[in-house]
């Protein structure tokens, strides 16, 4: 069989091809949810928006507005954090870099760098190219 059924969260059942995404059904929805979706749950599961879903399943979406979406953005940007990190000081080691409650941060072992707060706007404007960048890709791959 070429098709699957997704159930939503208000207990609606909808058939989508084998191999659809979660923006694929978000979409279909409305583009509003699909501007804003940061993350799903399929069958509990926590999925990216681009994987491919192969079998009938219960999917919820999360935005900013949920505990959910604010933890994958957070863990995100502590990814993109340590990208614009290691652009500037190739000598530093990533340690751990979690989404926390209200954010996300990421431990380096500087290795004879010297980080100061007068390098924070170089380190945002970085992290906000690498962002751009990434959802530019992600943007194509999804259209």
């Amino acid at each position: 069989m070429n098709t699957i059924n997704i159930t939503l969260p208000d207990g609606s059942v909808r058939s989508y091809e084998r191999g659809t995404t979660a923006m694929d059904v978000a979409k279909s929805i409305s583009e509003g949810l699909a501007r804003n979706v940061l993350t799903g749950k399929l069958n509990n599961q926590t999925i990216e928006l681009s994987d491919p879903i192969n079998t009938d399943g219960s999917l919820r979406f999360f935005t900013w507005d949920d505990k959910e979406g604010k933890n994958a953005f957070w863990h995100s940007s502590a990814h993109v954090l340590a990208q614009a990190l290691e652009f500037f000081y190739p000598k530093i080691n990533l340690t751990i870099g979690p989404a926390i409650e209200n954010g996300f941060y990421y431990d380096v072992e500087l290795n004879g760098e010297v980080i100061s707060e007068k390098d924070f706007k170089k380190i945002e404007d970085k992290m906000l190219e690498f962002a751009r960048e990434i959802g530019g890709v992600t943007k194509r791959i999804l259209s």
